[in-house]
């Protein structure tokens, strides 16, 4: 756990035992980094060094949180309503957007001097337009504080089932500067959140914070504690909030191996996590697939590079006359951006013409562009890796005898993210739906996975199955689905008793 150390110093090689019984090595680096006060956290066997400033700025904010929650309890839900739309407001602003994109230019072109992609960084009149639409829908939807889902009727007595907030809830996001209108929602339910963004959008943040956010708490008469960005580019901030029990709920978005660590601290503290860092879709199309409908589908599905990109297409084996189609949709991909790149399991290599194996092609990555091999092999046993292109679309291909092996791979290898079918048959999608492990199953295009888009709600986080099935809740973590239940007890015969 996350504890200050009472060690003057660090010496290299000295061991460091983890609330998990495991011990890490202190580093040379970390030996010369260390000041008194700061804070260890072991995790995995690593060791993790926060400082203590870090810390601090971290825990000042959970205060503010904390206590923003309780003064929460007293606020309308008008007045939650008016911070939305006044949000809103703001940002459809021209001067305030003039800031915002200011401060985002020179958050873009930090990146790019470093070689980091900037694909989801650059803000643009569209994600203006999906963050203002974003701040609407949670301006329109019902308060669920209050509602009573259940109530039972017993001789003198009556018990209810009341809807309240959960608490503080904590958020890591990706460098993506349009996540406010994803980590406000919690307010509608009568939440409140502490949030850290990538330090690619850091700027960007700060911006939209000052000029938007904190004036639309203002202007409604929220408490200012109740939304708050914590102004570090330092990843040991998000380490240092997850290390914290204070938080009801801790949500991380944004790459696997980071994901995964920042779920790790929080379950040492006893903290409930809702992780997406992995994606990666599977398409699969079977004996009756329509060509025209899997051509759609592989095309719409490689638009840009989200979690929810087609990243495995498995065709059976009599159906080699979709191959064909599937590159065309591939070619008519990557002509919107720029090439495509294909791996193709062994065993299925028969499935693209030889000499594509001996082609190069310019793919074009986040560090610029490299020359590749057009077509590459692939171990059955990396069919999970998710493909992390650019501007490049970038798939896995594989035959299979039948549906139901597509089902036992993508079962065995996949993170149990997104499954497609493509069939004419209601008794396999019934089966298939059956039988494969993924919470979003549908029978098209894969890029429908998105809680704006498919359910009309600003989505906290995606979640997949990769730890097992998600208890209660759906995969979608949405701001009104983050709430407690309480139980109230109303007594009608005062001689009750037992």
């Amino acid at each position: 756990m996350s504890t200050p150390s009472t060690l003057p110093r660090l010496t290299p090689g000295m061991t460091i035992l983890g609330s998990d019984g495991q011990l890490a090595a202190v580093s040379e680096e970390l030996a010369a980094q260390f000041q008194p006060g700061d804070r260890l956290l072991v995790v995995g066997g690593e060791l993790l060094h926060i400082p203590a400033a870090v810390h601090q700025l971290v825990t000042a904010a959970i205060d503010r949180a904390s206590e923003a929650f309780q003064a929460l309890r007293s606020v309308s839900d008008e007045q939650i309503t008016a911070f939305y739309e006044a949000f809103a407001q703001r940002l459809e602003d021209e001067t305030v957007w003039a800031e915002v994109a200011t401060a985002n230019a020179a958050d873009v072109a930090a990146a790019r001097a470093q070689g980091r992609s900037t694909t989801r960084l650059a803000v643009s009149e569209r994600m203006r337009r999906e963050m203002v639409a974003g701040l609407r829908l949670w301006r329109d939807l019902p308060s669920p504080r209050g509602r009573v889902i259940e109530r039972i009727e017993r001789p003198g007595f009556l018990v209810e089932q009341v809807v309240d907030g959960l608490g503080v809830v904590g958020f890591v996001f990706e460098g993506r500067p349009n996540v406010f209108a994803d980590a406000t929602g919690v307010l509608r339910s009568g939440n409140t959140v502490v949030f850290r963004i990538g330090s690619d959008a850091l700027r960007t943040a700060c911006a939209i914070k000052a000029a938007a956010l904190e004036p639309a708490l203002a202007a409604a008469g929220l408490p200012a504690g109740a939304a708050q960005l914590i102004e570090s580019p330092a990843r040991a901030a998000g380490w240092a909030m997850f290390a914290d029990p204070r938080l009801a709920l801790a949500v991380a978005r944004g790459s696997g191996p980071a994901v995964a660590q920042l779920g790790a601290i929080a379950r040492q503290h006893g903290i409930p996590v809702s992780l997406h860092g992995t994606g990666g879709a599977w398409l699969v199309a079977d004996e009756t697939a329509d060509p025209a409908t899997f051509a759609a589908a592989v095309y719409h599905s490689l638009d840009r590079k989200v979690c929810n990109t087609l990243n495995v297409c498995a065709v059976v084996r009599s159906r080699r006359d979709l191959l064909p189609v599937f590159f065309d949709a591939l070619a008519r991909a990557g002509a919107r951006r720029h090439g495509w790149k294909l791996h193709v399991v062994e065993g299925s290599e028969d499935a693209v013409p030889a000499d594509w194996f001996e082609r190069e092609t310019t793919v074009r990555r986040a560090a610029g562009d490299r020359r590749e091999p057009l077509v590459e092999r692939l171990p059955l046993a990396a069919l999970g890796t998710e493909w992390e292109w650019e501007e490049t679309p970038e798939v896995t291909l594989l035959l299979v005898e039948t549906v139901a092996e597509a089902v036992a791979l993508f079962n065995r290898y996949s993170p149990r993210f997104i499954a497609s079918l493509i069939s004419a048959r209601p008794e396999t999608h019934a089966a298939f739906f059956r039988a494969i492990e993924a919470p979003f199953v549908g029978n098209g295009f894969t890029r429908w996975v998105d809680g704006q888009f498919a359910l009309a709600r600003p989505e906290l986080g995606l979640s997949n199955w990769q730890a097992g099935r998600l208890f209660g809740r759906g995969g979608v973590l949405s701001g009104e689905s983050v709430f407690t239940l309480r139980t109230r007890f109303i007594q009608h015969d005062p001689e009750l008793h037992r």
